[in-house]
């Protein structure tokens, strides 16, 4: 390790002067603090173990308004601005925290792979690279006279410059780790100045590559902290569990610094304190602090049986250091969350406290909608509460070390965190260009890991480190690989561009393909895991096919899991002209000059306000821990099976109901008595069924919470599974009625009942086609529109990326082009039989559309396609538009729901009957796309307030998508266009579009990778129908 220090400070030391320090790879700080462990010295031990910071005497916030100046190129910089009597009168003001340009400050700029200026490294374009100049005074507190001051940022700038009181501090470059300055010489009694440069880009910028808004300034706090000349400098704390994992030792290392002229002697306390504050640990040693640097005392002690940590069980204690002078005053004291538990990979397995745990992840940038990169407490909290509800175990702080506070909840509540150094290099590519195999880059790589692993090493959520992400696999990776084995050999390392080979501990491939991993769980003398550090990306309209990963996930003892790329849609709050709210990607606030890349920004499974897409019910239901599965269900009888590590399902509720036609028959519960990663049979008592024509029986089974856990409230729903028991639906008993009236004229067949008029064109018109024109009941209209057979849909994102738009493009007009071939009407005693035949010439098919209309009002419409095409493979999609008057805005159906769902992300929504309004039938995605759809819908109704409105009832399962819409008013370009949500207008009509089937979304990536093949459909003959009826209440 003293070789990797030796390596810093000697690269840092050759200093190219002829070069700018932010354009320089071997300048990266100037007397900055080596990193440390987060915390704050307290003066007593009560206000340590709460660990608020403002409670402390010793620390003192920055937060809050600074005077600030913003120039867009070095050049035009304030340069002597530090200086004491520099008149900043006229200068503005911004918040610290906050990005400078989301305040008025510079252009938002959102860029993937490319970097936001030309690639040259070291070197960073003079012409476009803003500094921000920041000024804030503060009173130095007299208590602080004498003792040390310290300058603390959460999160530093791309390169900053520090002066206090007109002096130069120091240097360093990184946004997203924390900088620590000593500034005790520079600090004067009463009022100080602190002077801060700030570029927007610099060499780190290079390895700072990372998918996200590229935005400057603070992204978490600043403030400054004040110590004895005899302090406590860092620590680490190691839970050693033996080998039952009952007992623990706790191995303790402790830094004390004096800058002291001579030896200090003092003593060192450690305590351990439960979560009621009651001490099982207490323990003290004298230590000779040598002066002028720093001195180790290790502490070994043994507990017996402490509460494991796990994210299931989240059992935190609290570690207080407290450090006497020779007197026996308390000099200061320091706290750090403890959570004892294991980590290791044994057998080609990752085990937590010696148990087998999935990896139930998402990856996570730092993202709030109207503040950036700023991320406030509250913002984190719904982001745990969401991830905890929905079954999500696991987080990959991706691609950088987030804020402190972050850690601490994870604590907490109970997140697995794989904790990632703030390095990616993407845009320089994969090949010996990138800076990992230049050695004049690895100080830079090493002191970025550094960083990481000294700042976050106590934290017990913290269970894997990552070495960064696509930034090749560069020499260096061997270097901080082998660093960070050495100093911490609890917690395994992993790093993706290092696939199978060595300086990773676990294979985490990205986007890799479900036979993938399945051909590598199938290997012999697997010593490592899989773990997918990205995959199902949610881009948009997405995450199909996760179930199938999942399947496969559940099927290899090798394979433990993966995150979804990723949480929250990085959209950023902003307003059109007209004062219409909106959330902007790639391109949007004037930045198309700058690399973009469009949307792709939008991969949340979370909006950016937190709240649920439609995507997460499907995650929810993948996730969950209990898994039912079917024994012999027609007879009650299903395997309960336990995925959690640590919990027995004795501590959930079970309940069950059967459904006749989704209405609930008869409910019941059972209590479960079930190991951790066990499996039991349980009997459930199920009622008589006896299947009628036209009925079928579900069951569904629940588990839910028993008491508050955390942020989940007693009754939270767990998991659930839905089962079919007995189903002869579309079996249905057959009625006779007599034969509705026919007049036709040249151009229409009209039929009457004594209560309705139906009208059918009988020719292709320039305003009219062919087909069925109008219902009309009880002197009401109905429609008074063509029912329209449907091919195409709006492209998804992943449409895009897999090319359909082109490829399906002939599919959106196929059925608007349709020209009649013959128009037939057939009558029988009980029905009126209208046949239409068409010819899709864009694609070389036939179509019949045929209508029978029986006297007791109902419709029954039939679409049949046939085709010999053998040039185009396969249809997106095989329907009928019917168009209502817009009084019919009253959805219900009986189908699967609530969430909008789709043939390959349909897993989390059960089949039931479900009410909505129509206009809350369309999902907004932030580029509008195609949306809403409803799975195996047996029947579903459109009423006005008054009751009155259409029965449809499929003759088979039938998808449903009902909005205030077409599908074209979404984007179904040739290419991208720069739409949000404020571009559409609803429309007045309701578009039901009714379908056999829609092809699946697709997710395993968004740039090439099509729905999975038994969620395409060829192209071949198909034929559907459903029937149409009229509600009066």
């Amino acid at each position: 390790m003293k070789k990797v220090f030796c390596l810093l400070a000697c690269t840092t030391s050759m200093l190219l002067t002829s070069q700018n320090d932010w354009e320089n790879q071997a300048v990266f700080q100037q007397n900055r603090e080596n990193a440390t462990t987060f915390f704050v010295p307290y003066a007593d031990k009560e206000s340590a173990v709460l660990d608020k910071h403002t409670l402390s005497s010793w620390y003192m916030s920055l937060n809050g308004i600074w005077s600030f100046n913003w120039v867009p190129k070095p050049a035009d910089r304030p340069v002597d601005f530090y200086k004491m009597d520099y008149d900043i009168s006229l200068w503005k003001s911004i918040n610290v925290p906050a990005n400078w340009e989301l305040n008025g400050f510079g252009t938002p700029i959102y860029s993937n792979i490319v970097y936001p200026f030309p690639v040259n490294p070291p070197f960073i374009p003079h012409y476009d690279n803003p500094v921000g100049s920041y000024v804030r005074y503060f009173q130095l507190p007299e208590s602080w006279l004498k003792r040390n001051v310290y300058l603390h940022f959460e999160s530093g700038l791309a390169a900053m410059y520090i002066w206090v009181n007109g002096q130069k501090v120091g240097y360093s470059e990184g946004t997203k780790n924390s900088v620590v300055f000593d500034i005790t010489k520079y600090v004067q009694q009463g009022k100080n100045k602190i002077a801060i440069e700030g570029y927007r880009w610099s060499d780190g910028s290079y390895l700072e590559d990372q998918d996200f808004w590229r935005l400057s300034g603070f992204d978490r706090g600043v403030f400054l902290f004040s110590t004895d000349s005899l302090r406590v400098k860092d620590f680490f704390a190691k839970t050693l569990l033996d080998k039952n994992f009952k007992n623990a030792t706790l191995d303790l290392k402790v830094e004390i610094e004096n800058k002291v002229k001579n030896i200090q002697t003092v003593t060192v306390e450690i305590e351990v304190l439960d979560a009621f504050q009651k001490t099982i640990l207490k323990s003290t040693k004298n230590l000779n602090a040598v002066a002028g640097t720093q001195s180790s005392i290790q502490f070994s002690e043994s507990v017996k049986s402490p509460r494991l940590w796990s994210a299931e069980k989240p059992n935190l204690y609290k570690l207080l250091i407290t450090l006497y002078d020779k007197n026996n005053n308390i000099i200061e004291c320091v706290s750090h969350d403890l959570g004892f538990r294991s980590v290791e990979i044994k057998n080609g397995n990752l085990l937590v406290n010696g148990q087998y745990v999935y990896l139930k992840g998402v990856n996570l940038h730092e993202h709030h909608p109207i503040n950036g990169h700023v991320v406030d407490k509250a913002t984190m909290m719904k982001d745990i509460e969401m991830m905890k509800k929905n079954n999500i175990n696991a987080v990959r702080t991706s691609h950088y070390p987030q804020s402190e506070l972050w850690y601490r909840l994870c604590n907490k509540y109970g997140i697995y965190l794989i904790d990632e150094a703030n390095i990616e290099s993407h845009g320089m590519g994969y090949g010996r260009q990138n800076m990992a195999f230049d050695p004049t880059w690895d100080a830079a790589h090493l002191d970025r890991t550094i960083s990481l692993v000294e700042r976050d090493k106590n934290h017990p959520s913290v269970i894997i480190w990552s070495l960064g992400n696509e930034a090749s696999n560069g020499d260096v990776f061997k270097k901080t690989y082998a660093w960070i084995k050495e100093r911490d050999s609890t917690r395994p390392v992993q790093y993706e561009q290092a696939k199978e080979e060595k300086a990773t501990d676990i294979v985490c491939p990205m986007y890799a393909s479900i036979f993938h991993i399945a051909n590598y769980a199938k290997k012999k003398d697997i010593y490592r895991p899989l773990i997918l550090c990205e995959y199902s990306h949610a881009m948009g309209n997405s995450t199909g096919n996760i179930r199938e990963y999942w399947d496969t996930i559940r099927t290899y003892p090798a394979l433990q899991g993966g995150f979804i790329w990723d949480w929250v849609d990085q959209g950023i709050a902003t307003k059109d002209e007209n004062g219409n709210p909106y959330y902007a990607y790639g391109g949007d606030f004037n930045a198309k000059h700058y690399p973009h890349q469009e949307n792709f920004c939008l991969n949340g499974i979370v909006w950016p306000d937190r709240t649920g897409s439609p995507q997460i019910a499907e995650v929810k239901k993948v996730y969950q821990s209990i898994q039912f599965q079917d024994k012999d269900v027609q007879q009650g009888k299903i395997l309960l099976k336990n995925e959690f590590a640590f919990t027995n399902l004795k501590e959930f509720r079970f309940e069950y109901e059967v459904l006749k036609n989704g209405i609930s028959i008869f409910k019941s519960n059972f209590d479960a008595d079930v190991l951790p990663l066990n499996t039991k049979e349980i009997q459930l008592q199920l009622p008589e069924i006896k299947t009628e024509k036209g009925e079928e029986y579900l069951l569904n089974v629940y588990a839910y919470t028993k008491k508050t856990d955390g942020v989940l409230p007693v009754g939270h729903a767990v998991a659930n599974e839905q089962f079919m028991l007995n189903s002869s639906y579309f079996d249905k008993v057959t009625t006779e009625s007599s034969a509705p009236v026919l007049e036709e004229n040249e151009n229409q067949y009209i039929i009457f009942t004594p209560k309705s008029v139906f009208v059918f064109n009988k020719k292709d018109h320039a305003k009219q086609k062919s087909g069925l024109q109008s219902l009309k009941h009880n002197d009401i209209v109905y429609v008074n529109n063509n029912i329209e057979p449907n091919f195409g849909r709006a492209f998804t994102d992943n449409d895009f990326g897999a090319q359909l738009h082109i490829k399906n493009n002939v599919w959106k007009s196929a059925g608007l082009n349709r020209k009649l071939i013959n128009a037939e009407v057939e009558k029988n005693a009980n029905a009126i039989i209208l046949k239409y035949t068409y010819r899709l010439a864009d694609v070389s098919a036939d179509l019949v559309q045929k209508y029978t209309i029986s006297g007791d009002d109902k419709i029954k419409v039939e679409t049949l396609y046939s085709t010999q095409n053998e040039d185009i493979e396969y249809i997106p999609r095989f329907g009928n538009i019917v168009v209502l008057e817009k009084q019919f805005e009253n959805l219900e159906y009986y189908g699967r729901g609530p969430a909008e769902n789709y043939v390959d992300r349909c897993y989390g929504s059960n089949i039931g009957i479900y009410k909505s309004k129509v206009k809350d039938q369309y999902t907004p995605y932030i580029r509008p796309q195609e949306n809403g759809n409803k799975q195996e819908v047996r029947w579903f109704t459109l009423t006005d307030n008054d009751g009155k409105g259409l029965k449809f009832e499929g003759l088979q399962p039938i998808n449903i998508t009902v909005l205030n819409y077409l599908y074209e008013d979404f984007d179904i370009g040739l290419s991208k266009k720069q739409t949000h949500t404020n571009d559409l207008y609803p429309r007045k009509e309701v578009f039901a579009h009714i379908d056999l089937f829609q092809q699946g979304l697709g997710g395993t990536t968004s740039w090439g990778a099509l729905p999975l093949e038994k969620y395409r459909y060829k192209n071949k003959n198909y034929a559907f129908g459903y029937t149409i009826t009229f509600i009066n209440k």
